[in-house]
């Protein structure tokens, strides 16, 4: 058996997921666990690596037939070093240098980076931003972020959180605190995680609501909104709102023409992105096309951009 083997991983605030692929790229098999949120770095990392044994024993593999493992984590991350600087949606796991405790311990490459820029790469290669040659995918999900590719290849930035555009900020010291550690981020308004203590918010405000801060989830927000729940309506226009202006300060600093908006949120649809695209346009007074595409390869894209890394920049 030849050395093709690869193991994509996809950390995320709530649930973590593993796909194993062979030499053509197929996933051949899939697990997941829900994430511990108290977990820190090494408590997090012990238990990926336990997961990554059992995935390959289950499938009688060795780990001299796996090229390596691919982790996508939704942090801040040193890309050159594979530190994790801070993990807002897992706030134990910070100032961890993640990949030499993983190295250490898996006797097989790894290559650790941001989910957004995992998610980011799957879509070029394999999904909606096929052929192009920059774009930018946006994840709304638990979070926000987002990941940049400029002449087919992932843009880092210096240090490497390129793309961290939920902690952009929109209303700095105002707002609902953020695990960045800023009030006002633009994922404190738009984000899945959020969802709740708007909720909350709403409802101290004294606006009528079947809406529950403590069981409202974006598939609960979105039938709410579709009955007329005034907060509903209220919260998703928020979203819209903020969504619109993170996407056309992206769009005015970089030029690139396509984005590609994925994770747990895009099943909205309409119902949000219409909003978004007609605010961008309201804004956007140049004439060149700006092209809004959905991402194609829903849950698993995180675990098959998490495997691309493994092939770096080969395409």
């Amino acid at each position: 058996m030849e050395k093709d083997y690869t193991i994509g991983i996809d950390a995320g605030g709530t649930k973590v997921a593993y796909g194993l692929f062979d030499g053509r790229g197929v996933m051949i098999d899939r697990m997941q666990h829900p994430t511990n949120a108290a977990d820190d770095g090494p408590g997090f990392s012990d238990t990926v690596i336990e997961n990554v044994k059992t995935i390959l024993n289950k499938n009688n593999l060795a780990f001299d037939l796996l090229l390596g493992v691919g982790i996508c984590m939704p942090s801040f991350i040193l890309y050159d070093k594979g530190h994790i600087l801070m993990t807002s949606a897992m706030t134990g796991i910070k100032d961890f240098h993640m990949l030499d405790y993983m190295q250490k311990r898996l006797p097989t490459r790894i290559v650790l980076d941001n989910d957004a820029n995992g998610a980011a790469l799957a879509e070029h290669r394999h999904g909606a931003g096929r052929g192009t040659r920059h774009m930018v995918y946006i994840v709304i999900g638990t979070g926000l972020g987002s990941g940049i590719i400029i002449d087919g290849k992932l843009f880092h930035g210096s240090y490497g959180w390129a793309g961290e555009c939920g902690h952009m900020l929109a209303t700095p010291g105002e707002g609902v605190m953020c695990g960045c550690e800023n009030s006002g981020c633009y994922m404190s308004y738009t984000s899945g995680k959020f969802i709740p203590a708007h909720t909350g918010l709403g409802l101290d405000r004294g606006i009528q609501s079947a809406l529950n801060a403590k069981t409202v989830d974006g598939f609960i927000l979105g039938q709410a909104y579709k009955s007329g729940d005034a907060l509903a309506v209220k919260i998703i226009e928020q979203m819209a709102h903020y969504l619109a202006l993170c996407v056309y300060n992206i769009y005015q600093v970089l030029n690139i023409d396509t984005f590609v908006f994925g994770g747990g949120l895009a099943g909205l649809g309409d119902v949000l992105f219409g909003r978004v695209r007609t605010q961008f346009d309201q804004y956007n007074r140049l004439p060149m096309p700006v092209h809004f595409k959905m991402a194609e390869l829903k849950k698993d894209f995180g675990v098959i951009g998490a495997a691309e890394f493994i092939k770096g920049d080969m395409v």
